[in-house]
């Protein structure tokens, strides 16, 4: 396994905090500087229902103005993308921050018309997903490949320089169902759900380990990540409150209950236990996203909330 800093950090039994960055590129450096910030994230996509970044263009724009910590895609749509461009992008973006990246990915189909847009079938989605995957380790090597695919056959392909990450930064697999856990019992470096409870994650974490163990896969340097909506606020209602708004915004449902469920958010006490049970539940890198710009969570989770969570560690 590399112990290149991305995979290092993602990749161990440890507890890792990081944060989804924030829109600004300023902030996020200001950020990266941050004493206490593992790793900063970035999603998006081409064409969705809200204003979005395109996420492969936004982790470039990152890793340009970071220094230190690990910068990742939460999450890319793979099955949008040709396998050799994303390769490419990556591995560029990889030499360029001195081997800080990590790829989220997902297979999408929330917003069919992104791939309507890119040309590309919802259906057989995750069967893209599957093969491209394969096939990013491949170009990755930096040699010419050869594959014989259903859906991108290439012939004497070769994509270089290869990434500063020995054998390509970490792919952690996104998703909610049985077919992405599955996708990374088999294929994946690390599991990243989103909008999961703890307990949620706690089966998820015992499915992927089963699946591994039929397939004979050891699960040694495995990442195992937890992607949740944070806030905090003396008043616990408020923050319940403005986690719900800010999650129904996005989606265009009425989160109030399952915010409850899905998310870290109250008072310092409250998030520190919510975040707790994510980590006794298996989670060793939790990617924490702001449901409220401009406070100041973020300073209150790094300095009250991590520190008892670090203690939990191994």
């Amino acid at each position: 396994m590399s112990t290149a800093p991305a995979r290092d950090l993602i990749c161990r039994d440890r507890v890792g905090i990081g944060f989804v960055a924030p829109g600004d590129l300023a902030e996020a450096a200001a950020l990266d500087r941050t004493p206490g910030v593992d790793s900063l994230w970035v999603g998006g996509h081409i064409a969705s229902r809200n204003p979005s970044p395109e996420p492969m263009a936004w982790l470039a724009g990152l890793a340009a103005v970071t220094e230190r910590a690990v910068v990742g895609s939460a999450v890319v749509t793979l099955p949008l993308y040709p396998p050799a461009l994303v390769a490419k992008q990556i591995a560029d973006t990889d030499n360029a921050s001195g081997g800080r990246v990590a790829l989220g990915i997902g297979v999408g189909g929330e917003y069919p018309q992104e791939f309507a847009a890119c040309h590309v079938p919802t259906k057989g989605r995750g069967a893209r997903t599957d093969e491209a995957v394969g096939l990013l380790r491949a170009f990755w090597t930096g040699e010419p490949v050869t594959h014989d695919g259903p859906v991108f056959p290439v012939s004497d392909v070769r994509v270089h320089p290869a990434p500063a990450q020995p054998g390509g930064p970490p792919v952690l697999v996104a998703g909610r169902g049985d077919a992405a856990m599955a996708r990374a019992a088999r294929l994946g470096d690390g599991w990243m759900p989103y909008m999961y409870s703890p307990r949620r994650y706690r089966n998820s974490v015992g499915t992927i380990r089963a699946l591994a163990d039929e397939v004979g896969r050891d699960l040694s340097g495995f990442g195992w990540l937890a992607y949740i909506p944070v806030c905090v606020d003396d008043d616990e209602d408020t923050a319940l409150r403005e986690t719900a708004a800010f999650l129904g915004g996005t989606y265009q449902q009425d989160f109030t209950e399952l915010a409850r469920h899905i998310a870290a958010a109250g008072t310092v006490d409250r998030v520190a236990e919510r975040l707790a049970a994510y980590v006794d539940a298996g989670a060793r890198h939790l990617v924490l996203l702001p449901t409220r710009r401009g406070d100041d969570t973020i300073t209150r989770v790094l300095a009250e909330v991590a520190p008892r969570l670090r203690g939990m560690s191994g």
